[in-house]
């Protein structure tokens, strides 16, 4: 057996799950797993494992589930913990994905993406401190990240000065949303994150997940990052409707909302760009490259508003179209540039 297995027993004999059986429910593209333990034939809840030696922290999870359920929001509730090694015990929210539950019955997608919306619109009234601010400084090397690993993947080099002209133009078109109102945003809002539980009563209907990375941002983030998924397509009326349904309970002006939205899509889908293809050639994980013709689609639609008139030049003439040919070309290179 295993340390790693040593200590799973440990954690989950004393928490008073040791006889359960334990069946595994996903991984993700970080380095954590989960289990779901059930025991007496019915009673369930889920593991999560998550080493810390290679790189991952529960803590964030625990404080932004406290900010959640405080608010009145479905994040589930935890009910045993061992930070220093890694591992929750945490409520089972079930299995029903608003990407299975709308990939089985599409009929419902408006019912469940009003739904999402709803969420958003009851967070973005809750306050929140001490969560550390995704603004200009930040979100500019992250949507260079797109030439720090795509560019460099499909065309063998990075373009050092194409970055620097892209980081200096963006950095100054995303500042001025600094200045703006910000909110918990996710930053990793979408179908596969989202659970349906239709016993439940208005925005408590969203089971949430993955939310431990959240950080201070905009309000149009986790808008853009459900509409504008990366895993599955939404079709742009609904995606429309979203924003119509946020702008008209929030009051929010439109035309500036938009202009974020789009500037946000752009940092967000460049961001995802470049970690698509880093988890290929660093990581192994060439499946993440399919997906990538649907994130550069995103990135067109984004850089076709006027606030981005000076920006798209600078990425269409650096990040070359994800033709058949450079996304073998990526795959070929999996797992060639392992980080240190």
């Amino acid at each position: 057996m295993s340390e790693r297995a040593q200590l799973t027993d440990t954690f989950l004999s004393s928490a008073g799950w040791a006889d359960a059986a334990r069946v595994v429910v996903a991984g993700d593209a970080s380095n954590r797993r989960y289990e779901r333990l059930t025991k007496d034939g019915h009673r369930s809840v889920i593991l999560m494992d998550a080493p810390p030696e290679k790189g991952e922290d529960v803590q964030p999870f625990i404080n932004i589930t406290t900010h959640l359920r405080d608010a009145g929001l479905s994040a589930p509730e935890i009910y045993a913990h061992d930070t220093a090694h890694g591992f929750l015990l945490i409520e089972d929210l079930g299995d029903d994905l608003f990407a299975r539950v709308m990939a089985a019955d599409p009929s419902v997608e408006i019912t469940l993406y009003d739904a999402s919306v709803d969420v958003l619109v009851h967070l973005h009234d809750a306050s929140i401190k001490g969560l550390a601010p995704y603004n200009a400084d930040t979100m500019t090397p992250l949507a260079a990240l797109a030439f720090d690993w795509y560019r460099r993947g499909a065309i063998g080099s990075i373009d050092e000065a194409a970055k620097a002209a892209f980081s200096t133009a963006f950095h100054a078109a995303l500042a001025p949303l600094d200045a703006g109102p910000s909110v918990l945003i996710q930053r990793d809002y979408h179908a596969e994150n989202l659970i349906w539980m239709p016993d439940r009563q208005s925005y408590k209907r969203v089971g949430l997940l993955d939310y431990q990375d959240a950080m201070l941002g905009h309000p149009a983030y986790d808008l853009v990052s459900i509409a504008q998924d990366a895993r599955r397509d939404v079709v742009p009326d609904i995606a429309q409707g979203m924003q119509d349904r946020y702008l008209s309970v929030t009051g929010a002006d439109r035309t500036v909302f938009q202009s974020a939205y789009a500037l946000l899509g752009v940092q967000r889908n460049m961001r995802i760009l470049g970690v698509f293809a880093r988890l290929s050639m660093a990581y192994g994980k060439p499946h993440y490259v399919d997906l990538i013709p649907r994130v550069w689609g995103h990135i067109q639609t984004n850089l076709a508003h006027p606030a981005l008139s000076d920006i798209a030049p600078l990425i269409n003439a650096a990040l070359p179209v994800p033709t058949p040919k450079i996304l073998q070309e990526l795959k070929d290179q999996c797992a060639t540039f392992p980080l240190r």
